[in-house]
């Protein structure tokens, strides 16, 4: 009985990797949304192994009351959901900047540090084309106080071209 179960465990593993499909070698566009509000993100996925991709992005946030960037780097796993669906998860972090307007809050902003995790689903089109919707918790790890003791939630949407 046991044989059969381990036999079982082993079929399941072999038969998802042969249902999933292979991620793109390079993809590049813009990631839009912000738990603060709008913002963009240049964005590019490279694959690193079949199911495995790391993704930069390259953001910045401009308003009345700031002007920030932020550069993050994400490790992610790629899995099949269904025909072209895909669910996808990572871990990473990234440093960024914020000066704020004098008069808008006493914080000076500054350089600081975070880390992150990332989890989203995407649908890969017969064309070149990626989109995705993902969800990126980010907490302050060092840097200005405003962001180190803050806990952040980045929702966003994901328009790639791949090549």
């Amino acid at each position: 009985m046991k044989l059969i179960r381990i036999f079982t465990i082993l079929f399941m593993f072999t038969a998802s990797g042969l249902l999933a499909q292979d991620i793109a070698d390079h993809a590049l566009g813009l990631r839009l949304g912000d738990s603060d509000g709008f913002g963009a993100e240049i964005s590019y996925q490279k694959s690193i192994a079949r199911y495995n991709r790391v993704e930069a992005n390259l953001g910045w946030r401009d308003s009345r009351n700031f002007d920030a960037f932020k550069l993050t780097g994400v490790y992610q796993w790629v899995h099949q959901l269904d025909g072209n669906f895909n669910w996808y998860y990572g871990v990473g972090g990234g440093l960024g900047s914020v000066d704020f307007d004098p008069g808008f809050t006493d914080e000076d902003g500054g350089l600081f540090v975070f880390g992150a995790g990332d989890i989203g689903i995407e649908y890969n089109f017969d064309i070149p084309l990626l989109l995705s919707l993902d969800f990126r918790p980010e907490i302050g790890l060092i840097g200005y106080d405003g962001f180190s003791d803050n806990f952040d939630f980045d929702i966003a949407l994901g328009v790639r071209y791949q090549f």
